[in-house]
Order: C-alpha cells, then structure tokens, then sequence
C-alpha cells in the first residue's frame, strides 16, 4: 500500500515538474535561426513576434571603404546572435528629435532589423520597409517609436535599416572622382538601394514575399523613397509606397556632381571647400588617403538638424542632401513626375496640418508679389480682410509651398500614371500636448501604432484609439493595396475632378472630405508652374 502511494506521489511530482517545466520555456523568450547573406542569425521571439536587430546588410563603411558604394557582407561562422540594434549611423545627435535614438552612433553602421509574425503562414507575408527621416543628418533605425512589432502582430513583416549620413551619406571630391570606379556621391542611397536588394534575396527566408514589399517614408525617409522610384537602380525592389511629409517637388536643394558653369556650385567644389578647411588640399591619392584618415567627428565637423541651415553660403562645406550625379538621380523628383519617368506604382501620400513651412518675406506686399501675375488673387486667399500677421503669413505660404500642395502634386502624378494615390492630411494631436495642430513627424507613432512608447503614462484612449485607425489604414494598404476595410471610413483614391483627401481630425476620428486648403493650395500651384 505504502509503496502504491509513494509510486503515485513521484510520478504525480514529475508530471508536474514537467508541466512547470514546459510553462517556463513558453514564458520564456523563443528564437529561431534564419539563413541570410553572410551566415545563419537567432532572433529573439517575444509574444507573437519574433525580432532580428542588427543585422549586417554591406560590410562596414570604414577605413578605405569610406565613401565607396557598400560592399558584401563578410561571412561569419556559426550563428550570429541578434538582441539589441546596432550602432545607428555617426552623427551628432540632435536634442529635439521627435524620435531620440536607443545607440550610440557609429560609421560602422549598415545593419538592418526584421520583425516577423511568431505564427507560421502557409502563404507568405507582405513585407514594409522603413526609411527614417532626420534631413539626412540624423535619424537611425533603433528609436523606440519605429519598432515593427505592431506591424508583425498584424501580419506584415516590417524591415528597417541604417544608411549613411551627413558627409558620409553625400560627399563629392575630385579625388573621388579620378580614383574610384564606384557611383559616386550619394553614398546614403546607394546604402538604401543595397538595403533593399538584400531585402528581395533574404526576405522569403523569414516568410516575407518579396514581389509585395511596401517602401515607406517620413521627411528625408520620404525623399529617399522619391529617390528609390525615380532610380533605375531599384526598379522592381517594391511594389507600393507610403510617402510622408516629404514635398514632391524640391524638398532638398540637389548639386551636381561637377559642373563646367561657373555660376553652378557642384557638390566637388562644395568638397573641395571641406577639405580645405582641414588643410587638404588638391586631388591626388595622398588627397584621398588624408581624407579617409580624418576622424569621424571631423566628418561630422558640428552638423546635425540644427546646425543644417547655418551654413556659410559663400563657403558652403555640406552638399545639404542627394546629388545629381547622373546615375542615381538625373534630375529633380518634380522634373521626373513631370515627364512620368518615375515608378509607376500606388501610394498613400500625405503630410500633417502643421507641416514644415519656411519663408521669408519681410512685407506683405513683397510675398504677395511672390506670386507675379497671381498676387491679387493671392492676397485675397491667403489675407482677404487683412489682418493676418506676416509671421503666419510667411508660415501658411511657406508649408504651402514646401509640403502640402508638392503632396496633391506626387498624388496628381501617380494618378495621371494610371495608378492610385491616397492623399492624407494628419491633425490629430496627443491629448497631453497643448498645440495647436500636427507637427512635422508626430504622426510617426500613429502610423507605428507605438504612442504608448512616444508618451508613455500620459497616453489616453483617445489616442490609442487614433493609432490603431490610423494604423489599421496603413496596414491595409500594405497587404491589399488599399487603405479600406471593415470599420473604417471609406478613404477613396484621389481624382483630380474631386479635391478630396482623408483628414484625420483633431478628436481622433478620420474623414474623407474636401481639402479645405483647396483654394490656397490651386493658387500655389499656379506659382509653381509659372516657375
């Protein structure tokens, strides 16, 4: 009997030890390896999501290296285990930054992240790739607020990487030019073209499909993917395109590479003014070598955000952002979707209420003379009783300008190439904030659904609710398409017979409505044109 008992208490006592157990190694974070270009990598899974941080896409961009097209990866031994991000790319962080960075920078810096569902699919996964934005000096994937594991929990396989910045991102010298035989000059977009290439080769590896992969971008990420559909080097790489507050017709003032005419400041002489200014001088190999040598904080040499537009003019020593060096980028985004040499492809498009805005009038009568033959009608849309301060003035014209109506133009174009486009305007703002619309990126966690990491214990419902709207339109969009679906106010393509856009509203619901910025934006179109 005594024995019977003391049988039944051990194996009772190990099938809960067992069950205890197996309940610990599912509380516990799950990984599994992937094969990718250069070796096999763990990601770390937690929930139904399993990350990969830091993976390395081109070899490091350092010592003879610097300022060459990205080269492959060198192959690692055994399996390469992925917890943290990597280095974000050298720079000089940037206090107001509307997305801090989780690292501390580095020029060793090409690394990408994947997000994936945990839940096998026997169909393969639409995938989105990130650009961030930060005016190509600052930025980097590892902010908390561009983690892909909402999209991951939503069956999207989100992707997002570091490219190069800053002087390491766009430099040009004549040393360069007479001793390398790589591209030249915009050394950030050839890091996003080899990003996106290694997404089209090792994608299917994590489950993701890589003939429906979605490139979206905010501000200079915006830019960069104007660049990617207006670059032959990254035809057939993705297939849709998410384009945030990121103009549409010159956002970034672009150089040529070199230049015959005088009165045209090429991105070499621009690199030649650099140089100078740490006692290097001609363009011959030792040239080369010393510049190399330069240390990464002389690279930097002060510039980020806002430093940017303090420049010397008369000695200007940053190109500012993407060069026309004839390979890459041929001519401006607005001269490109002029003559419809751009990808033809659908895209949402869109900006926030209170976007970027710069002009500098120093009288009414001088900025409504901006317009030429338009001023009268001008003045009585923008100041029709007069009374608008200049400050606003010079503000509304200025984002008009720069922002909003480049936004209806990307969606006209892509709509005159036989494709849709989904114009958005974004106003809501965070309840704990007291302003007076969106600015310039706060939609980022919108889009993300990830305000809960922006404003922490501050965030209300309202706007978790906001997110999850705006994000479920994101995520539509990116596995079907379109940004419809059940819930949601029907968002309908843009037409140019109908000035219509989705306005996500300051009470943190969305509407399809007429644009009520029609008539300003019509007449700042009219200035364009004539220009």
């Amino acid at each position: 009997m005594t024995s019977r008992i003391l049988k039944s208490i051990f194996y009772s006592s190990l099938m809960l030890g067992s069950a205890l157990f197996l309940q610990g190694c599912q509380d516990q974070p799950q990984s599994d390896h992937v094969a990718v270009s250069g070796g096999l990598i763990q990601g770390q899974q937690q929930g139904r999501v399993i990350a990969y941080k830091g993976i390395p896409y081109a070899a490091p961009p350092v010592g003879n290296l610097r300022w060459r097209a990205p080269q492959p990866v060198t192959k690692w031994q055994g399996v390469k285990v992925l917890e943290n991000y990597a280095p974000d790319c050298m720079q000089k962080p940037f206090a107001g930054d509307a997305a801090p960075l989780a690292t501390t920078p580095s020029e060793d810096c090409l690394y990408l992240n994947v997000f994936k569902p945990a839940k096998h699919s026997d169909s393969l996964y639409p995938v989105v790739v990130w650009i961030h934005g930060g005016g190509f000096v600052n930025g980097g994937a590892s902010p908390a607020v561009y983690s892909g594991e909402s999209f991951a929990k939503q069956g999207v396989i989100f992707v997002s990487f570091n490219y190069r910045l800053g002087r390491f991102g766009f430099f040009a010298h004549p040393a360069l030019t007479r001793f390398e035989n790589d591209a030249l000059g915009n050394y950030a977009l050839m890091d996003q073209i080899a990003a996106l290439e290694w997404v089209k080769k090792n994608i299917a590896q994590f489950g993701g499909d890589a003939s429906k992969v979605t490139l979206m971008g905010e501000s200079a990420g915006g830019a960069s993917v104007h660049a990617m559909m207006q670059t032959p080097a990254a035809n057939n790489l993705f297939q849709q395109a998410v384009i945030m507050s990121a103009g549409g017709r010159d956002l970034f003032k672009q150089r040529p590479l070199h230049s015959n005419d005088d009165t045209v400041l090429s991105a070499e002489q621009i690199g030649e003014n650099f140089a100078k200014q740490h006692t290097i001088l001609g363009s011959d190999e030792n040239a080369l070598a010393a510049l190399r040598e330069l240390p990464a904080e002389d690279i930097i040499d002060d510039l980020n955000l806002s430093t940017l537009h303090q420049q010397n003019t008369d000695v200007p020593n940053y190109v500012g952002g993407p060069i026309i060096d004839g390979t890459i980028i041929s001519a401006s985004t607005e001269t490109r979707l002029r003559k419809g040499t751009f990808s033809h492809i659908p895209a949402m498009v869109g900006t926030t209420d209170r976007d970027l805005g710069f002009a500098g009038f120093a009288s009414k009568d001088a900025l409504f003379d901006s317009f030429a033959g338009h001023s009268t009608q001008a003045r009585m849309t923008y100041d029709a009783n007069g009374d608008t301060p200049l400050p606003m003035l010079n503000y509304q014209i200025g984002q008009d300008a720069q922002m909003q109506e480049p936004a209806r133009f990307v969606a006209k174009r892509i709509s005159d190439m036989g494709k849709q486009a989904y114009l958005y305007r974004f106003g809501y703002v965070a309840q704990t904030l007291d302003k007076p619309g969106a600015e310039h990126a706060s939609e980022i966690p919108y889009f993300f659904n990830t305000v809960q990491a922006k404003y922490g214990h501050v965030t209300t419902e309202q706007d978790k609710q906001a997110a999850k709207i705006m994000h479920r339109y994101v995520t539509n969009f990116i596995k079907l398409g379109t940004p419809n679906g059940p819930g949601l106010p029907k968002w309908s393509a843009f037409k140019h017979d109908e000035p219509f856009l989705l306005q996500m509203n300051k009470t943190g619901t969305a509407e399809f409505l007429p644009d009520p910025l029609q008539a300003r934006l019509n007449i700042t179109e009219a200035k364009a044109e004539q220009q």
